[in-house]
């Protein structure tokens, strides 16, 4: 499976849940019973790609409402929806 880049939008599988819990979050995939536990900047970035699909539109929100800025955040936030990808708990808009 290719890399997300920025430009990309996602979406998120059918049989995934997100469930919050005290600001945290996890994420279950119920096809193959993987689950992700989030932080609560993890969950936040989770519920803006819910809410946006464009991982761009989630890099502007996250950087109006983050201490980290410019390359630092876009790197963070793909290495985390890419490995998110891997796991098959988000996947890329078609």
């Amino acid at each position: 499976m290719p890399e997300l880049s920025i430009v990309d939008a996602v979406r998120i599988p059918q049989d995934v849940i997100f469930r919050e819990l005290n600001g945290e979050g996890v994420i279950l995939d119920l096809e193959s019973g993987t689950y992700f536990g989030l932080d609560a900047v993890d969950a936040r970035i989770w519920q803006l790609c819910m809410e946006h699909g464009s991982l761009q539109a989630v890099w502007k929100s996250c950087s109006a409402n983050s201490t980290r800025r410019g390359e630092t955040l876009r790197s963070d936030l793909l290495a985390f929806v890419n490995e998110l990808s891997t796991k098959r708990l988000l996947a890329p808009q078609s």
